[in-house]
């Protein structure tokens, strides 16, 4: 009997309540489950800088924040020189994610009332919501019955609601899911969302990809993307880029779950984040290496399309 559809925590991790937004800490996953309160742009600036929100969580909490100053903001004549501080902040956190695409969307509506302004930001996020779970439901067709699917880092409750869709039309799905180091999104966050639903997981380290596949393990590969260019590559969570290849290699399809394209023309267009190299030689505030060495931890890579099998997209308009 097919599960009935249920959301992950992750799938809409901030939610507005009464003056403030709470936002899921998803660095405190699986262990806890808890909301950070979010009173102004710059917690939520903090927020996204520090990870404790990431993949869509932040494009959620990019426009929940606008409609957090909008209300606070509703007696002043000209909104335009408040947003456009508050957008630059955001723009400001983290370079590989399309903010700039989503900050310009709302400024663009910015000539409007107030009340106007909030509506369609409202219907904007209602859109993405609906846009999301047509998106699950399109990914879940290109699997078959006993198929094992690989995953890398998380892409905010997608993969629960494709296993859904697919228990639904009558098809088992296990999948094998990448730790994604430093910040383990795949061992904290996908194996635990699949898992509390009680479908098939088991996770492996990243440098294991060639060996399952060569073991013929895989039937497909599966990944969020935090950038889409205009040609179709992709800016993913670092380590995609060789799956693919191992994917290309082995003749296992590779399919993207992608947002809008945004504004690169490439993939050589897209700024790629460095994170701090302490998030890398530390885990929880221990220190793995030495202290003399050195790190260096690119958040992101870059996948070409020629190595993407389909792009399922995210149809969502302005």
């Amino acid at each position: 009997m097919a599960k009935p559809v249920r959301f992950s925590p992750l799938f809409w991790s901030v939610i507005s309540k009464g003056s403030s937004l709470y936002v899921l800490d998803e660095t405190l996953l699986p262990g806890k489950l808890f909301y950070i309160r979010v009173n102004d742009y710059l917690q939520s600036c903090r927020a996204i800088k520090e990870m404790k929100t990431r993949a869509v969580g932040q494009v959620l909490l990019v426009f929940y924040t606008f409609l957090l100053v909008i209300r606070r903001n509703k007696k002043r004549k000209n909104l335009m020189p408040v947003l456009r501080k508050v957008a630059e902040a955001l723009v400001a956190t983290r370079p590989t994610v399309a903010f700039r695409y989503l900050t310009d969307m709302v400024l663009g509506w910015a000539w409007q009332e107030p009340e106007t302004l909030e509506r369609n930001i409202l219907g904007f996020l209602e859109q993405l919501k609906a846009k999301r779970i047509a998106q699950a439901k399109e990914a879940s067709k290109l699997f078959k019955n006993g198929d094992t699917v690989l995953t890398h880092c998380n892409v905010s409750g997608l993969m629960p609601l494709i296993a859904s869709f697919a228990s639904a039309a009558g098809k088992r799905l296990d999948f094998i899911v990448t730790e994604t180091r430093p910040y383990l999104q795949g061992a904290r966050l996908t194996a635990w969302e699949l898992a509390r639903e009680g479908y098939g997981v088991t996770v492996i380290a990243d440098n294991t990809v060639a060996q399952v596949m060569h073991e013929g393990k895989i039937d497909a590969v599966i990944v969020g993307a935090d950038h889409l260019a205009k040609n179709g590559d992709i800016a993913n969570k670092i380590g995609t880029f060789q799956i693919a290849l191992l994917a290309k290699h082995f003749k296992v399809p590779f399919y993207v779950l992608c947002p809008p394209p945004a504004q690169a023309a490439t993939g050589k267009d897209i700024t790629l984040e460095v994170r701090p190299p302490e998030e890398l030689l530390e885990f929880r505030g221990e220190r793995l290496a030495p202290r003399k060495a050195q790190g260096y931890y690119p958040a992101f890579d870059v996948t070409p399309a020629r190595l993407i099998t389909r792009h399922i997209h995210l149809e969502v308009s302005a």
